[in-house]
């Protein structure tokens, strides 16, 4: 087979559109792998592929999918054999070299990690999402912060990131306070684990920010940044410490430096995309083993490849909640 079937991002003047196309298959470099894709998954950054302006996709037309989760069929790496199960992530993946809304991608072994006991559509419903969520919770763990210390307040928790952060720190036995403006959703994050839903933070919007508020969490997973970052931080306890990854909520941060020289609060950037590949893999040995999410089940939605444009949309508007995982079995338009 030649050619194989794949959902592509084409540049039509001032817009884009979904299209199935035919892709050649391309011949193997030193150190690449094959893989037949049987999961991937929808992350916001895969609908700004699928956006005019969206700023991740470096030239149209491409395939869109950060997430690849699926089994080596061509090896021109040692560290891999034919039949591994493997999932990739980050890097270009999905942005500058085609991505996992395919039958078959090429991808660079120093790019993929071998999984050893999840399943694929286990490490597809993880994803980019799950793992800048375990990213987030290991690095509060490893600052030091445990569930005596306080409250942990998970932002933009009806998201991708925010469900599996509350999964994982219920598990290690935090007390979680998930914060959303989705109401309705308030009973399936008490079911991953949250003691109480808020709304959106700040609470009341028209507030005038303060420098330092009452100390209110020990520590924080922001999916939201802006005026929700900066009130976290002016409610931080004393040592505690923000695991920052999103910023749907402007990338602005209005503050002072009162929480850091005053508090010793810490600020944590999560990126998961250029993440070294030594230290990927030993992250995913963490999630195969402590950090994995209890309600992988429930956070996945199994979704068609047909239907991820519709998907698309709903996860611009911010209608759509958990994780879409796209089954290729599933099979084609």
């Amino acid at each position: 087979m030649s050619t194989f079937q794949a959902l592509t991002a084409v540049l039509d003047e001032d817009s884009i559109r979904a299209e199935f196309a035919d892709r050649e298959r391309q011949p193997l470099s030193p150190g690449d792998l094959r893989l037949e894709i049987a999961y991937s998954s929808v992350n916001f950054k895969d609908a700004l592929a699928f956006a005019p302006r969206g700023g991740v996709v470096r030239n149209y037309p491409i395939v869109p999918g950060i997430d690849i989760a699926g089994v080596v069929t061509e090896s021109a790496s040692p560290d891999f054999a034919v039949g591994d199960h493997v999932i990739a992530h980050g890097y270009e993946i999905g942005t500058a070299r085609d991505g996992g809304y395919a039958q078959e991608s090429v991808v660079p072994a120093d790019w993929a990690v071998k999984l050893e006991t999840l399943t694929l559509r286990e490490a597809a419903t993880i994803g980019t999402a799950g793992f800048t969520a375990a990213m987030s919770v290991a690095a509060i763990l490893d600052w030091g912060v445990a569930p005596a210390s306080g409250p942990v307040i998970v932002t933009g928790a009806t998201g991708g990131v925010g469900s599996a952060s509350i999964d994982l720190l219920a598990a290690k036995g935090f007390d979680v306070v998930a914060s959303t403006g989705k109401s309705t959703e308030a009973d399936r994050l008490r079911a991953y684990g949250a003691s109480e839903v808020i709304g959106r933070l700040p609470l009341d919007p028209d507030a005038k920010p303060r420098p330092l508020g009452r100390a209110r969490w020990a520590a924080a997973v922001d999916c939201v940044g802006g005026a929700t970052l900066a009130d976290i931080l002016s409610t931080t306890h004393y040592g505690g410490v923000v695991a920052a990854s999103g910023l749907t909520g402007g990338a602005q941060l209005s503050t002072t430096v009162m929480p850091f020289i005053l508090r010793g609060v810490g600020l944590l950037g999560i990126d998961s995309v250029q993440m070294p590949i030594d230290r990927r893999r030993a992250l995913w040995r963490r999630i195969e083993t402590e950090l994995k999410p209890r309600n992988l089940d429930s956070i996945g939605v199994g979704v068609h490849i047909g239907e991820v444009p519709d998907v698309v949309e709903r996860l611009r508007r911010g209608e759509f909640t958990g994780r879409a995982v796209i089954d290729m079995s599933r099979g084609w338009p």
